[in-house]
């Protein structure tokens, strides 16, 4: 392969990861947006994605031969189901800003639980990540003693300690299929959706309708599937690195619809985690460049 169709593969990979990254943002300005209950908002939105999953695989059926050990295959998937949940349930409870800041900090929980699931041995910079992230959690958790919202922030944490422990056994399937995960995932939380639409009857008009739609085909769908084919051309570092715009973009949105305002204390915490995130990645990123 020449130099410059490289160049373009990596271009597109990049390409790809931002567009994902920017459909992913504005998932919290729809939650906020549809008056829902989240967890029938989930169910609904991952019932449209399996449809649109479903069809892209019919089309497009993935290569014969890959098998899924069953174990971190389904862990992964419930793992991932529990993401989605969590997420949910803590963007109703606090604000989108705390709600995506707080999963940020996915990637250096994930380092962590690596090391104990799989005997992956954090280095350094994982530590010093951890560092950050707990001094950003303190700053978060700080206004919203006391309220709801502190129990969403509690949330959003158990979401980024969960969507971490995804993320490690999502690396066990690198040898297999992880879309199927993903596809697992979205069955499971249609399936515990599907009784909170009995309990929680949406309104189903046709704003809610569309906002369902987008939020199943392109904000979850397509956003996974450009994100995953991104992973086969760059570095997951790389990949991180770029899907950083993600937690800043989500506040924004929601800002500039809702007029949601984050607190200094909550930016402060958020500057945090996303630094420490960042650097912990750009510091592994370059040992993997200096390694033989």
């Amino acid at each position: 392969m020449s130099s410059t169709t490289l160049k373009k593969q990596q271009l597109a990979g990049q390409g790809a990861i931002l567009v994902s990254a920017f459909l992913m943002s504005t998932n919290g300005l729809f939650i906020k947006l549809l008056p829902w209950h989240p967890v029938t908002m989930a169910g609904m939105r991952s019932l449209v994605a399996v449809v649109f999953l479903l069809i892209l695989r019919k089309i497009s059926p993935p290569p014969k031969g890959t098998r899924n050990p069953p174990f971190p295959l389904f862990a992964a998937a419930i793992l991932f189901s529990a993401t989605i949940f969590t997420f949910f349930i803590a963007n109703k409870l606090t604000t989108s800003a705390n709600a995506i800041m707080l999963q940020y900090g996915a990637p250096v929980w994930g380092a962590l639980l690596g090391w104990l699931l799989i005997k992956e041995k954090p280095h350094w910079e994982h530590w010093v990540a951890l560092v950050l992230v707990l001094g950003g959690l303190a700053l978060i958790f700080r206004d919203g003693l006391g309220s709801l919202a502190f129990l969403g922030d509690a949330i959003a944490v158990l979401c980024g300690i969960v969507f971490g422990a995804h993320s490690v056994f999502l690396r066990m399937l690198k040898n297999g299929n992880p879309g199927d995960a993903m596809l697992l995932a979205h069955v499971i939380c249609a399936l515990i959706g599907l009784p909170f639409i009995i309990l929680y009857p949406p309104s189903f008009t046709i704003s809610s309708v569309l906002s369902i739609l987008y939020m199943g085909i392109f904000q979850i769908g397509l956003a996974s599937l450009l994100f995953a084919y991104g992973l086969k051309v760059i570095s997951a570092v790389e990949a991180l690195l770029i899907d950083s715009v993600e937690p800043m973009l989500n506040p924004l949105w929601v800002l500039l619809v809702t007029r949601e305002k984050p607190t200094l204390a909550a930016l402060a915490g958020g500057i945090s985690i996303i630094t420490a995130v960042i650097f912990s990645s750009i510091i592994g990123l370059r040992r993997n460049r200096n390694a033989p």
